[in-house]
């Protein structure tokens, strides 16, 4: 059961890759300009994270579901595959955006 968060995680990643995939949204459209927008996003939210675990505002917690060991303290392994999820999804929607609504 340890693994189902972070399985859980990939299949949603896997899910919206195949979104993209399908509508050629972000990655399938501009694999650089998608990987940099994630890569810096990811890294944004990481400098925050250290920042609240230092303020004793993030806590990791115990949970069944999640793995036993992280990559900093309090700071666990699934949440990069987290972060990784909420920019592509984010980059998604906004693609999604400018479909619906183009800019004049």
């Amino acid at each position: 059961m340890q693994w189902f968060y972070l399985a859980g995680l990939l299949l949603s990643i896997a899910g919206m890759a195949t979104l993209d995939w399908r509508y050629r949204l972000a990655f399938w459209h501009d694999r650089t300009r998608t990987l940099l927008t994630i890569t810096v996003g990811v890294l944004v939210f990481v400098v925050w994270d250290l920042i609240a675990i230092k303020q004793g505002i993030f806590i990791h917690g115990n949970s069944q579901f999640m793995l036993p060991f992280t990559l900093a303290p309090e700071f666990p392994v699934e949440e990069i595959f987290f972060l990784i999820l909420l920019c592509y999804c984010t980059l998604v929607i906004y693609r999604v955006g400018e479909r619906i609504w183009p800019r004049t």
